[in-house]
């Protein structure tokens, strides 16, 4: 059977649905094919983190973008999005990182983001349950948490979407499920993360293997994101694998813990050795995390680049097709600034900032390096 549509949006994770969303606001005709249901895929797997990351110019202007774009859909998230602006922290271990603090703080304030430094005493009142002798913090106030997987479907309201349709060939303006039907666009958008490769081989997306745990219910044991300064330095260095001290407060009071990255393929056990490492990470930092009850643990796998970017934009030598895919832990806060990018090039509108950083052409370029194999 044939179906015909202005825009086909193949992957209804997060990103899938920004765009989706922002397509159909502006009057285009949207259908959005999943393998799964909606917000299941590496969408659920997540911390939900809306937070502005300066580990390049091009990350923090999508960020900023992103989460001025969160802020102005806040008061329209349904309760069960559980938004919250718990803000983040970004703690200093020493003397270095705390000089670090400063320049983040300077950094930031340069593209008007609102930051407040924390001495060792604030955060202690902050966060009395972290460890005694940390240097400080940068408070991020304005970062947000989220639960991604229902501000998925809540962007998709009043959209054509198919669930548990599996798309196994994309050709210029076409694709085809496993049962024979076929879908017509003048414009496709892979969004299926690190599955992208599945229906373009070609393109330089690896999946990035996470590990997450959950506690049982613990009201106010931590108010912020909290993050270790040397976070930036383990997510995007492309070695085997890596930890980073990093807990979120969910509306409940349970505590979501994290987090590791490692290359393992489609691998989906957990690495008990590497749990063990995150786990140990976390209690270094906040040592009362040893006395809690941990309730779940599970993985994802976030779609990495080489360059730490996403693919955002018009494939090339592919007519009608594009790419919004490759956001590695990032795709819940770029979602809404992707969307803006990506709906801008098919619509023929001005993007709102440059997106030549993000352009999808420039992945004939990219390549993976072996440290990570």
């Amino acid at each position: 059977m044939r179906h015909d549509t202005d825009v086909l949006i193949l992957g209804a994770g997060i990103v899938g649905a920004a765009c989706a969303k922002r397509l159909h606001d502006a009057g285009k005709r949207v259908l959005v094919l999943d393998s799964r249901t909606p917000g299941t895929g590496a969408t659920a797997a997540c911390m939900g983190h809306i937070v502005t990351l300066d580990d390049s110019e091009a990350q923090m202007r999508l960020t900023v973008s992103s989460r001025a774009e969160w802020e102005k859909l806040s008061a329209e998230l349904s309760p069960d999005c559980e938004n919250m602006q718990a803000g983040t922290l970004w703690v200093a271990a020493d003397d270095e990182e705390m000089a670090a603090v400063e320049s983040k703080h300077r950094y930031y304030s340069e593209w008007g983001v609102t930051t407040e430094i924390v001495d060792a005493a604030g955060l202690r009142r902050l966060e009395p349950n972290l460890r005694p002798g940390l240097r400080g913090a940068l408070r991020v106030p304005d970062d947000r948490v989220v639960y991604a997987t229902n501000c998925t479907r809540w962007m998709l309201r009043g959209i054509d979407v198919r669930p548990n349709t599996k798309v196994i060939s994309l050709e210029p303006g076409k694709v085809r499920d496993d049962q024979g039907n076929e879908y017509h666009a003048k414009a496709v958008v892979l969004c299926c993360g690190a599955e992208s490769k599945q229906l373009l081989p070609e393109i330089p997306i690896e999946p990035r293997k996470g590990h997450l745990s959950i506690t049982d219910r613990y009201p106010d044991f931590i108010r912020h994101q909290i993050v270790e300064l040397g976070y930036l330095k383990s997510a995007h260095k492309f070695t085997q694998s890596s930890v980073a001290f990093n807990v979120q407060p969910r509306p409940g009071g349970q505590v979501l813990i994290g987090s590791s990255r490692e290359f393992a393929g489609w691998d989906d056990a957990i690495n008990h050795a590497l749990l063990g490492e995150m786990l140990a990470r976390a209690v270094e930092y906040m040592p009362g995390l040893a006395n809690l009850r941990m309730i779940r643990t599970w993985v994802g796998f976030r779609p990495a680049t080489p360059d730490k970017l996403p693919l955002i934009g018009a494939w090339p030598g592919h007519s009608g097709l594009y790419i919004a895919a490759g956001h590695e832990g990032l795709g819940i806060t770029t979602s809404l600034g992707t969307a803006q990018l990506l709906a801008a090039e098919i619509l023929g509108d001005k993007p709102p900032f440059d997106p030549t950083p993000y352009r999808a052409s420039r992945a004939l370029e990219l390549s993976f390096g072996k440290s990570h194999a």
